[in-house]
């Protein structure tokens, strides 16, 4: 397995099929196959060796695409950077990685000098924009230009593909060796499983979620493998996607439910075409009913997939079908195992928890990682007797559909009892006047812990920290019940699309009302 496998096959068997969109450019798979060619023989050219690692700072773009081909195709190894970091904390990836090489577009350019303070062996810059090149860089189109194409080295296996820094919302971020066997078992457990792009035809796939996250870098492995046209856009703006949608005559995109619920609130939403749009498929979080019943009186012909997994798990381990949408108790689950992939509940001495136990969720199969970057102590945590050890707390029901009740240290202890913050944020959610929310536990005198819930009130709606109260001891146990409430216009989202729940709490406990 090796992931320029399947550019190999479309630019063979369809040369003509449009590969890539970008604003106003498009690529057939011949030409986006040229282009790669060259851009690793450009890299060959700048002294990258067998195993270097090249890393991306860019927004999504055609681009972007052509880069994660290249770097194996040069045999190389890929870093892509996350977007929403300090210069401090990408110079922490690129030095921790030893990644000499980096390609950034035009808006990242400008934070290189700072990053080359902090981390001097940053040598080469590639500018990857359509302004003009910096002087400390060199041209990404030049490169492609004046660079003859080279062979695949067709790296594949267990060799390393990629090093995939985990967002750093639970400290240092750690870096997840993933090798091509990895990441192409994983895409073909999504497109085994049936769920996504309808009936197996082309996909035409939006991506608005960011590029450097393994959610979409699977989905852009999913429809690279299905010969589908990959349709990048570098920022998510509802409207523009909105608009998007119909212009390309999207079929398939991967979400976050932020997003969806951006989506579909939005008051212009009903106007837009999207009659070829199938499939929304959907991560980070699980989405509330009330959020999907309004997505689907938006999109009532779209199916809803969600997919479960993390960066340690090549981004998939479990999908809820479409069908199992309208199921109300399925609904809230994360879906059965990827057929790709094993999952068992962990009770607290590692033996087997019965089903509907909440233990810790244990996944096993071929795109669990290799292990973390120079960190093994981590890593021999990690992984263990063959399992990967997610953090995740959750159980199986009877029928092996998989429900992930909290993070394991997310999880609150209040008065001796546990409460896992997703059922109260399911509870919260199905109050009408709540567009988002999230429950973290603070520190109290009397309970140890007091279940405190932050909300993003819906538009033109009002609600009571007393109302929403009464609200939620109707559906959960009292001792369930937030004993506190804020408002907020918005909540912390990482660059992956989770709730940044650490951030949160310290921005609660910093004001005097909380």
């Amino acid at each position: 397995m090796y992931l320029t496998q399947g550019l190999h096959r479309w630019a063979t068997a369809t040369p003509g099929r449009v590969a890539t969109i970008c604003g106003d450019r498009s690529r057939t798979y011949a030409e986006l196959s040229d282009r790669v060619s060259r851009l690793a023989s450009g890299l060959r050219g700048i002294d990258i060796k067998d195993g270097d690692r090249v890393g991306v700072l860019a927004l999504n773009s055609d681009r972007y695409i052509e880069s994660l081909f290249a770097v194996p195709w040069a045999n190389a190894v890929l870093n892509p950077v996350n977007i929403r970091w300090s210069p401090a904390e990408i110079a922490y990836s690129l030095e921790d990685s030893q990644t000499r090489v980096l390609i950034v577009d035009d808006v990242f350019a400008p934070a290189v000098p700072a990053v080359q303070q902090i981390y001097p062996a940053l040598t080469t810059v590639i500018h990857a924009g359509d302004g003009p090149t910096p002087d400390f860089a060199i041209s990404y189109e030049q490169l492609i230009a004046e660079s003859d194409p080279i062979a695949d080295a067709r790296r594949s296996g267990d060799e390393l593909a990629g090093v995939f820094y985990t967002g750093g919302t639970t400290g240092a971020p750690k870096g997840v060796m993933l090798s091509h066997t990895n990441l192409v078992s994983a895409a073909l457990g999504g497109l085994a499983s049936g769920n996504f792009f309808r009936h197996g035809a082309t996909p035409r796939s939006l991506h608005v979620a960011p590029m450097f996250h393994l959610a979409d870098f699977a989905f852009f492995l999913m429809t690279s493998i299905a010969g589908g046209t990959n349709i990048a856009v570098p920022m998510f703006d509802p409207q523009k996607v909105l608009g998007l949608i119909g212009t390309h005559e999207v079929t398939d995109t991967l979400l976050v439910p932020t997003m969806i619920q951006m989506l579909a609130d939005h008051p212009s939403a009903p106007s837009f075409d999207v009659s070829h749009l199938r499939t929304i498929a959907y991560g980070a979080s699980p989405i509330s009913p009330a959020l999907l019943g309004r997505a689907k009186k938006v999109w009532p012909g779209v199916d809803f997939v969600q997919a479960y997994g993390m960066t340690e798990l090549s981004a998939l381990a479990t999908i809820l079908p479409a069908a199992d949408h309208s199921i109300e108790t399925r609904q809230r689950s994360a879906g059965a195992t990827s057929p790709t992939s094993e999952i068992r509940i962990a009770a607290e001495d590692g033996t087997d928890a019965p089903r509907g136990a909440v233990g810790e969720i244990l996944v096993r199969g071929p795109q669990v990682m290799r292990g973390y970057w120079q960190k093994p102590e981590e890593t021999e945590e990690a992984l263990r007797d063959g399992w990967m050890h997610t953090g995740d707390a959750g159980y199986l029901d009877d029928d092996g559909y998989l429900y992930i009740v909290d993070r394991l240290k997310d999880m609150i202890i209040t008065g001796g009892e546990n409460v896992y913050s997703s059922e109260v944020e399911n509870a919260l959610a199905q109050h009408p006047a709540v567009a988002a929310c999230a429950v973290i536990g603070l520190p109290d005198e009397r309970w140890g812990e007091r279940v405190h819930a932050v909300v993003v009130p819906a538009p033109q709606t009002t609600v009571t920290a007393d109302e929403l109260q009464e609200h939620t001891r109707a559906l959960i146990a009292g001792y369930k019940v937030p004993r506190s409430v804020s408002f907020a216009e918005s909540l912390p989202i990482s660059g992956a699309g989770k709730i940044l729940k650490r951030s949160l709490r310290d921005t609660v406990q910093q004001q005097p009302s909380a």
